[in-house]
């Protein structure tokens, strides 16, 4: 079964840390064991053998930048004080996936088109071909490189099919632990990327914004990488979906990719706590959660956002690289679900959602 992970900050880590993901997730811990990357970030999961041992046909790759007042540390570079520096930086991100794709085409693609993402899927469907392209779907995770609405068309141009407006909470709405409704820039960004046919993804989003959004967004919406709130008792963080917000993502036909990071399944647990304390079945009943909402399994899929502040150590036991997520199946399988629901799971719901979306060619 093929695996789509619906958020992963590729272009982040081969900036920030050198990463190469052409290479191994284990030769990539090698490099790094001498240095204080595993500090910052943990220790890498992703790497394109892995991805071929795991069968991960496609990636949605981000644009992520973070607001200066959110800084870590020295070590940072990709930070900004102004949409100015975000636009610089987003767009240098955005070389990164076409420079890794023109480079190593046999090993990613980017993927702009459904004529794009059938070819990729061609090539996994070959029985002849041991090498597999990974395709990239490019997703902005914070919209503060847009200066304004009118750049959107720019930003499609150039590749971008899936756009959050908030990571922390930025001029156009409330985002995680900064709450806040769309403003007026927001429901302007809106308007536009429905006019261009941008999804919107509300991931990041504060509920306030996120209900606003449901109401008046057009276009297709889902949550890239975001687990439900219910099965978190006793958090407080807007980060994770209420009841209602994923009703309302049901209703409009959107997926949400849930996040197998231990702190978004067992809640209280902190990096440095044992990874035993949490197993994939703790993912499985995120899954569960969303799809008994759902009445069905076409709304449930993966967002691993893995590498992404996070690594090998705050991940759940049985996972040593995005490889294991096939792991998932024969636990799926246990509780209930048919072959056909967990191969949508899998990836075939966020392929659907692609294929609904992505224009035909450009």
């Amino acid at each position: 079964m093929l695996i789509v992970d619906a958020h992963e900050d590729l272009a982040y880590n081969i900036l920030s840390f050198g990463r190469d993901y052409t290479q191994s997730a284990a030769d990539t811990r090698a490099r790094e064991a001498d240095t204080d990357v595993p500090m910052h970030n943990g220790d890498t999961l992703l790497g394109w053998p892995d991805f071929q041992r795991g069968q991960v046909a496609v990636v949605f790759s981000t644009l992520f930048v973070t607001p200066v007042r959110r800084k870590l540390g020295a070590w940072e570079t990709q930070i900004y004080e102004d949409a100015n520096q975000a636009h610089t930086l987003y767009s240098a991100q955005l070389d990164v996936y076409h420079r890794l794709t023109d480079e190593h085409p046999d090993k990613f693609r980017l993927i702009q088109t459904r004529r794009d993402l059938e070819a990729v899927l061609t090539i996994w469907a070959s029985a002849d071909d041991e090498n597999h392209p990974v395709g990239l779907v490019v997703l902005m995770e914070g919209a503060e490189g847009v200066r304004s609405p009118a750049e959107l068309e720019e930003w499609w141009a150039r590749g971008v099919r899936l756009i959050g407006p908030a990571w922390a909470g930025t001029r156009f709405c409330g985002g995680t632990r900064e709450p806040g409704p769309l403003t007026p820039e927001g429901y302007a960004l809106l308007e536009e990327l429905a006019s261009l046919g941008f999804t919107l993804d509300i991931s990041h989003m504060d509920e306030q914004a996120v209900l606003q959004a449901l109401e008046i967004y057009p276009g297709p919406i889902v949550a890239s990488h975001a687990n439900a709130k219910s099965l978190l008792k006793g958090t407080d963080s807007n980060r994770f979906l209420s009841d209602r917000v994923i009703q309302g993502l049901l209703e409009r036909d959107g997926i949400i990719g849930v996040v197998p990071l231990n702190s978004f399944l067992r809640a209280g647990w902190k990096i440095g706590e044992r990874r035993e304390e949490v197993t994939l079945h703790h993912l499985v009943a995120q899954i569960d959660f969303i799809c008994q909402m759902a009445g069905d399994a076409r709304h449930a899929g993966l967002g691993s956002d893995f590498d992404g502040g996070f690594g090998l150590q705050s991940v759940p036991t049985g996972i040593d690289s995005i490889a294991d997520l096939q792991k998932l199946a024969p636990l799926l399988e246990e509780k209930g679900y048919t072959l056909q629901e967990i191969a949508a799971i899998l990836g075939e719901n966020w392929l659907a959602h692609l294929r609904r979306t992505l224009p035909e060619s450009i």
